[in-house]
């Protein structure tokens, strides 16, 4: 249950990196509600998840799924340019983020 707390978590963040993007500055007023709200669900499912599992593990795999969704999600929907490079490193981090979550252990 902690680490499906942490993929949560992690879409989380994803959400909250796009909507810091779109509210330009906190100049727009959705944009801005929907970065603090995603914020907020995204460290407090962190938070409950840490009581059960190590740092290092639940914590890299928390920004390696945000850093993954949010390039995933700038390349299909803001237009962010699209490379092999790109591609071979996302799955890289999400290979990586499979094996920290696997390493990692409950207490």
């Amino acid at each position: 249950m902690a680490w499906l707390l942490v993929v949560v978590a992690g879409i989380l963040e994803t959400g909250f990196a796009v909507c810091l993007k779109l509210s330009h500055g906190f100049t727009r007023l959705f944009p801005t509600i929907a970065f603090a709200v995603f914020a907020l669900g995204s460290f407090g499912l962190l938070t409950l998840a840490l009581r059960r599992l190590d740092v290092g593990p639940a914590y890299a795999v928390w920004t390696g799924i945000g850093a993954a969704g949010t390039a995933i999600y700038g390349m299909v929907f803001l237009g962010d340019v699209v490379s092999t490079l790109k591609i071979v490193s996302i799955t890289l981090v999400i290979v990586g983020v499979v094996g920290l979550q696997l390493s990692g252990s409950a207490h």
